[in-house]
C-alpha cells in the first residue's frame, strides 16, 4: 500500500465529538492544536485529554468511555501512545466510528521500539538529572521547536511524567489482531522521515486494518505546525467515507 491509498470505502453515522489523546510526555493542549481544526472543519466536538497521574492508559481510556457515555458517535484520535489506546479501545466500542491515528510508535510490544528506547532514556535522564535538568538537557540537544513544545509539557506532567515513561516503554497495544477487528475506518498519518516514529510502523497499520487510509507528512512540517496531523486525518476520512454522510471541511 502506498501513502493516501484508500483500501476501501466506508459508510456510518456522523460522529458529534472527537476525542484526541496525546503522546508520551505531552497534553490536552498539544492534542488541542493538532486536532482542532480538524474537529471544526467536520463540526464536532473536540475533546482533548490530559495524561492521568494513575496511568496514561488508564486515564485515556477512562476519558473515552465518559465521552462515549456522553455522545452517541464518536470519532478517536491520538497521537504515538494515544494513538495506541484510542485504536484499541475503538474495536471493543461500537460508539466509534472512526480512528485518527498520528505517528504510531509501535505493533505488538513497544519492546524494541525506538519511541521505547527513547522513552527509557529519557526516564534515566530524570533519574539522574530530576526533571528540571532532564527539560535542560532535553531543550539544548532538540530542535527549537520540539524542545519548547516539550519544555511545556513536561512541566506541566511534572513528577507524573516518570512513571508514564516507564508505562509507554512497556505498552503492548496495539497487536495485529487487534488491528485487524477493527470494524470502522483506521486513518493513519506519519512522518515519513521521523526516526522515532517510522512510516514503516505506520504502514503495518493500515496494512492489516480492514478498511485504512496512509497519509504522509514530513518533520519539518508537523515542527511548523501541529494541526497538520488533523488536517491529513480529515483528508483521509473524507477520501474513506466518500459519498456518505460525512460532512465536507468548512471553510474558516
Amino acid at each position: 500500500m502506498t501513502d493516501s491509498d484508500t483500501v476501501s470505502a466506508a459508510t456510518g453515522p456522523r460522529p458529534s465529538a472527537l476525542v484526541a489523546l496525546p503522546g508520551t510526555g505531552s497534553d490536552a493542549d498539544y492534542a488541542r492544536r493538532a486536532f482542532a481544526p480538524a474537529a471544526q472543519s467536520l463540526g464536532v466536538e473536540l475533546i482533548a485529554v490530559d495524561p492521568a497521574a494513575d496511568g496514561i492508559e488508564a486515564g485515556y481510556r477512562r476519558a473515552l468511555d465518559t465521552a462515549a457515555a456522553q455522545h452517541r458517535h464518536l470519532l478517536v484520535g491520538g497521537v504515538s501512545i494515544g494513538a495506541c489506546v484510542a485504536l484499541d479501545w475503538a474495536v471493543d466500542d461500537d460508539r466509534c466510528v472512526g480512528v485518527f491515528a498520528a505517528l504510531p510508535p509501535w505493533l505488538d510490544s513497544a519492546r524494541g521500539a525506538p519511541a521505547s528506547h527513547s522513552a527509557r532514556v529519557t526516564a534515566e535522564l530524570i533519574d539522574r538529572l530530576g526533571l528540571d535538568g532532564a527539560i535542560a538537557h532535553m531543550v539544548a540537544g532538540s530542535p527549537a521547536w520540539l524542545g519548547a513544545e516539550l519544555g511545556r509539557s513536561w512541566s506541566a506532567i511534572g513528577p507524573a511524567l516518570r512513571a508514564h515513561l516507564d508505562e509507554a516503554a512497556g505498552l503492548t497495544i496495539p497487536t495485529r489482531d487487534r488491528i485487524a477487528a477493527l470494524r470502522v475506518p483506521l486513518i493513519v498519518t506519519a512522518a515519513a522521515d521521523d526516526p522515532v516514529h517510522p512510516i514503516a510502523v505506520a504502514r503495518r497499520w493500515a496494512h492489516h486494518a480492514p478498511n485504512a487510509v496512509l497519509r504522509s507528512v514530513t518533520l519539518e512540517q508537523w515542527g511548523a505546525d501541529a494541526s497538520i496531523l488533523g488536517r491529513e486525518s480529515v483528508l483521509g476520512w473524507l477520501a474513506v467515507t466518500e459519498g456518505s454522510s460525512a460532512p465536507r471541511p468548512q471553510r474558516p
